[in-house]
């Protein structure tokens, strides 16, 4: 078991919700680079590509994002292709229910989607830390990871 997957455990066992953000996209979207945007075909829904690691405890509810072809690096929000609309997936609600009084995230890519979900947490009022050592950064440009961890802390985030 990865130390990432026994800390999640961890948390599980001291009460802590974890919940996993999932891309799951059709397989033609405006975010494909095929369909005119700039990240290659990942993550289709219902294809081994969208699956979560098989050594991944999945103990808790699974957020999932840009089924409709939309656009969205963050856990909390999508932007719709068409009219670059916000809007907010369940995983506010589910911190909200469950009185969540801190949010740590973890996973890929430390540049995008983790960045951006932290500073969303950071927006809507959540006390934040990002995990260095469980996540990666894609670096399309060099040194996008440094500059994320650089923003991150700038606005407010626990990050190590």
């Amino acid at each position: 078991m990865g130390a990432v997957n026994a800390e999640i455990l961890k948390a599980v066992a001291a009460g802590a919700l974890v919940v996993y953000t999932q891309d799951w996209h059709p397989p033609s979207t405006p975010h494909f680079a095929k369909d005119g945007g700039i990240w290659p075909v990942h993550c289709v829904m219902g294809t081994w590509g969208a699956e979560l690691h098989p050594r991944l405890v999945v103990a808790g509810p699974v957020v999932r994002k840009g089924s409709h072809g939309e656009d969205g690096y963050s856990g909390f929000t999508m932007r719709d292709p068409v009219t670059g609309e916000d809007r907010p997936t369940e995983l506010e609600d589910l911190l909200s229910a469950r009185g969540v009084e801190k949010t740590v995230v973890v996973g890929l890519a430390l540049d995008y989607c983790v960045k951006a979900t932290a500073l969303d947490a950071l927006r809507l009022g959540h006390p934040t830390s990002v995990l260095l050592g469980a996540t990666a950064a894609v670096n399309l440009q060099p040194d996008d990871g440094e500059r994320a961890v650089e923003e991150l802390r700038a606005a407010g985030a626990e990050v190590g």
